[in-house]
């Protein structure tokens, strides 16, 4: 693949990202609606919202650092698009690079920290508390995060003669494989069980979801990391938060059903019952639980999660 179309798969993949994340934020909105009795939005309106932020006027704060402001949402976008196209990448064109794995996992952090320095710059005291939050969260859902993806990682090494890999195409590669080969979905094994649920709840921190708002929380700290953001950067806030609700499923159907293609002739089909799956889990845990505070966030993940995955980690290397 040349410079031409490596660009050109990067844009599409992009683009395509943003229209599945917008449409997934509205049955995200529209599913949240009927558990409440409402009927909800139509399913143009996450499209109708951005076009509204992109036309109005963009207010800066006189005490924020204007540069660095502006900055942040394009970085958090930048990471996430890069991080959809390197999945699809893996998915479509059974392509990847040695450690790619580990760049994915880079790239969907600069979300996060793109929300932790909008918030710090924008020189107001309730952002700069949201991103505080945000930081603390990010430190504590980080860490069972990767140790899930470790999982994965050794289970591979159990099925591939080169050993561990590293790899979103090696790892869809082992999927495919025999069962008696220690190949199959990585879900279909006790540790890959126990990682999905890690990965699943980690997913919802990362995304900001109830009971993980606590960064946002609109109703105490009046949205926080976002309270100086209008027009455009927050429109590119919304946009990127749109993508990581696409990106994250489909790293999910990627990492632990076997990509895009795991079911011959209906794949996808089955992918898309999979990340429908995944969307109504995120939605229901949204809408069955309490904001949490910020240190019973921190002591979830790790006292809670973290030795889940541990135990994962260590099943794995048994061949369980």
């Amino acid at each position: 693949m040349n410079y031409g179309h490596l660009i050109l798969f990067f844009v599409c993949a992009a683009a395509g990202t943003t229209v599945l994340g917008l449409v997934t934020r509205w049955i995200d909105r529209k599913v949240t609606a009927r558990i409440q009795y409402r009927v909800g939005p139509p399913w143009y309106q996450p499209f109708a919202d951005v076009l509204k932020l992109l036309g109005k006027e963009t207010v800066v704060p006189s005490s924020a650092r204007r540069t660095l402001f502006l900055m942040a949402p394009v970085v958090g976008f930048a990471g996430t698009a890069v991080a959809a196209a390197m999945i699809w990448g893996a998915n479509l064109t059974g392509k990847g690079f040695s450690g790619d794995l580990i760049v994915v996992v880079y790239l969907l952090i600069l979300p996060s920290l793109a929300l932790i320095l909008g918030g710090m710059s924008s020189g107001n005291s309730v952002a700069a508390l949201g991103a505080g939050r945000e930081m603390k969260l990010m430190f504590a859902y980080e860490l069972p995060f990767i140790l899930a993806l470790v999982t994965l990682v050794i289970r591979s090494g159990q099925a591939l003669d080169s050993g561990m890999t590293l790899r979103l195409d090696k790892l869809i590669e082992v999927q495919h494989m025999a069962p008696a080969d220690g190949g199959g979905w990585m879900i279909s094994h006790p540790s890959g069980i126990i990682a999905f649920i890690v990965v699943l709840f980690c997913a919802q921190a990362k995304l900001g979801l109830v009971p993980f708002d606590m960064a946002e929380a609109e109703t105490e700290i009046m949205s926080g990391l976002y309270l100086e953001y209008s027009g455009a950067p927050l429109a590119v806030f919304y946009l990127t938060k749109s993508m990581l609700f696409a990106t994250l499923p489909v790293l999910f159907i990627t990492l632990f059903w076997g990509g895009i293609g795991s079911v011959p002739s209906r794949g996808w089909i089955w992918a898309g019952l999979v990340y429908l799956l995944v969307i109504v889990v995120f939605v229901l845990v949204r809408n069955t639980n309490p904001r949490l505070r910020i240190e019973q966030a921190v002591k979830f993940f790790w006292f809670m999660l973290t030795p889940l995955a541990v135990v994962g980690a260590v099943l794995a290397a048994l061949n369980l």
